[in-house]
């Protein structure tokens, strides 16, 4: 496969993952807000931070407000970062590598971006978030069902699903050092009412409240949520989920291709360090400083896939 073409499935898909996790995002620093006690705007910086676009809105805007902020992340032109510009860009990337896709995939990416340009043609109120949202979650799960669905199981569609694990493993690192570093107010909080109902609303963020509770019952502790969403291999948003599934993909590339690439070396490095990792020595080490840690290698892992398949955007 032309370089190119692997390099626009990688990321169209990460950008589609991207959309939907931004989607995550917005709800859980709305969730959080609510269970603030007071009604300040201040914790939206910080979900600006986590997104990675701090930087661009203070460029445009004056103060940090929840409206501001949520109409940045999704919809902004100022934000090549936002839902509505992930959207763009996964169409532009399909386009790219249309002859690798299938029809039932191109027309679920085509249907998404027109759905969400028009969602997001003008500001969403806050009435109507949730459906906002709800739609952007939707639109990128049509278009995994179809790659599921109608895919061959070839090289394409193992750079589709190592774009779609690094993105996502990417992402719950994100939200969890939101939440555990920004949002509790102090560090008096920790174990406290609010710090527990904070910890459930992650887990609602990831879709993964019935499941924590089918393996934990009721028993919502702050270090049992953190080990199932970094350590549990059976939850598909979980990092040790992820890198199983990029460590999958990427043993087919080097079947395929008959060469083992500097990101396979990469990629069972980490795989290696969530098995044997437990969550007590994660606590001991720093909840902030092993996700920070996380954060940098998955970012290499990426740019070493990029390199090593020679993509070219």
């Amino acid at each position: 496969m032309l370089g190119k073409t692997a390099g626009s499935l990688y990321w169209m898909f990460r950008y589609l993952e991207r959309a939907e996790n931004l989607a995550r995002l917005i709800e859980t620093g709305q969730r959080m807000a609510l269970t603030r006690p007071d009604s300040s705007d201040s914790e939206w910086s910080s979900i600006l931070a986590t997104a990675g676009v701090r930087r661009a809105f203070e460029q445009v805007h004056d103060e940090v407000t929840s409206d501001l902020a949520i109409d940045f992340l999704l919809r902004s032109p100022d934000n090549s970062s936002s839902v509505l510009g992930c959207i763009d860009n996964a169409r532009t990337n399909a386009r790219t590598a249309r002859t690798a896709l299938t029809r039932e995939i191109w027309e679920a990416v085509n249907e998404c971006w027109m759905t969400l340009r028009k969602l997001l043609a003008r500001r969403i109120a806050t009435r109507d978030l949730p459906h906002a949202l709800a739609t952007i979650r939707a639109r990128s799960a049509f278009v995994r069902g179809a790659l599921h669905g109608t895919m061959l199981r070839d090289d394409a569609y193992d750079f589709a699903r190592i774009g779609t694990f690094i993105e996502r493993a990417d992402a719950t690192a994100r939200l969890l050092d939101v939440k555990y570093f920004v949002l509790l107010p102090s560090v008096a909080g920790v174990g406290s009412r609010l710090d527990n109902a904070q910890w459930e609303m992650i887990l609602r963020a990831v879709s993964a409240e019935g499941a924590f509770r089918a393996v934990h019952g009721n028993a919502w502790a702050a270090s049992s949520i953190a080990e199932f969403l970094i350590l549990d291999g059976r939850m598909p948003r979980s990092l040790a989920f992820c890198y199983s599934k990029i460590g999958t993909n990427l043993a087919y590339l080097e079947q395929d291709y008959g060469i083992r690439q500097p990101c396979h070396d990469r990629s069972d490095a980490i795989c290696r360090r969530l098995e044997n990792l437990t969550i007590e020595a994660i606590f001991e080490e720093g909840l902030h400083r092993f996700l920070q840690d996380f954060l940098a290698g998955n970012a290499a892992l990426g740019q070493q896939v990029e390199q090593d398949f020679r993509f070219t955007r």
